[in-house]
């Protein structure tokens, strides 16, 4: 799949709500296959810069062929976003995009294991190049813990019987194809939802675990306040309601403040200033959007801006 053909989603929602200056320092947090940095480098000037962040090795590569010289493309996970960005000599930079979750191409490429919709290794890793797949992880894990992964990171009710199932297959023999594992879930989870596959949420759960999703997200989310200009732009989509909720809670308490103890003797100009103020309501995907790509249906929009 080139970068033409992979939608990136909420593009025009998601652009606007950076508000791109043309002199502007910008961060695309994830980019993919570079739908949204083409739209924030076309909307750029001359003295414009796009600095591109991605940790799949597939994404760097395609990201290769941007050829300007106002765009720069860093391998890292961008909860190292202000060291990578310090090592490319950036301080502060007015917008920064965050598109959360996996991409259209690592669904789509079969040797990543990330869907049951192809039989393929039980890899499951962003990243190829650090920390252990799928299949590495389900073979020495603890059955707590992959209950708790399974129940948490997926919103997984039957997670209990689920665990069971891996514990008692993975005696016989290895865990290591995608197939297999959907098959077990399949067998092990008593009723399925309407129209979607058993095996959705396990599979979610993993991938967001070995990734460390939330985690990275928690991280990245303050150094974003840090490294925005006054008057520059936070937009993060998001793509299930784990990462939402981090989202929102976020954004929210940055526009609230620090919150003080009641009763606390503070003249009104000592009180904590709102480091961001929120930009509208949230937002969703236009439904000509989702009838074209329904990869989309699932998106959430938020844009804070830093004060």
């Amino acid at each position: 799949m080139s970068m033409d053909e992979h939608q990136a989603v909420m593009l025009e929602q998601a652009v606007e709500g950076l508000k791109v200056r043309a002199d502007g320092i910008y961060v695309d947090g994830t980019f993919g296959r570079g739908g949204h940095s083409r739209r924030i480098l076309a909307l750029l000037g001359s003295g414009g810069k796009l600095i591109g962040l991605d940790r799949d090795a597939d994404a760097i590569k395609a990201g290769a062929a941007i050829n300007d010289k106002r765009f720069t493309l860093l391998h890292g996970w961008f909860g190292e976003m202000r060291a990578l960005l310090a090592r490319a000599g950036v301080e502060k930079v007015d917008g920064i995009l965050l598109d959360l979750g996996v991409s259209s191409p690592q669904l789509d490429d079969a040797a990543r294991g990330f869907s049951f919709r192809f039989d393929a290794p039980l890899d499951m890793r962003m990243d190829t190049s650090r920390g252990i797949t799928a299949a590495q992880w389900l073979s020495t894990a603890e059955e707590s813990e992959i209950r708790e992964v399974i129940k948490n990171h997926g919103e997984e009710r039957f997670a209990k019987q689920i665990a069971a199932a891996i514990i008692a297959a993975r005696a016989v023999g290895p865990i290591d194809r995608t197939r297999q594992l959907a098959a077990l879930v399949a067998h092990a989870v008593p009723s399925r939802e309407p129209r979607q596959d058993p095996a959705t949420r396990t599979f979610q759960a993993l991938r967001i675990h070995l990734n460390q999703e939330l985690e990275e997200l928690s991280l990245v989310l303050p150094q974003c306040v840090e490294l925005l200009n006054p008057g520059g732009r936070l937009a993060v989509i998001s793509f299930h309601s784990l990462e939402d909720r981090i989202v929102k809670r976020f954004m929210r308490s940055a526009a609230a403040g620090e919150r003080l103890p009641e009763r606390l003797p503070v003249r009104s100009h000592e009180m904590p200033r709102p480091l961001m103020r929120l930009i509208g309501k949230a937002q969703r995907p236009r439904d000509d959007e989702t009838a074209r790509n329904p990869r989309a249906r699932s998106a959430t929009l938020r844009v804070a801006e830093r004060k």
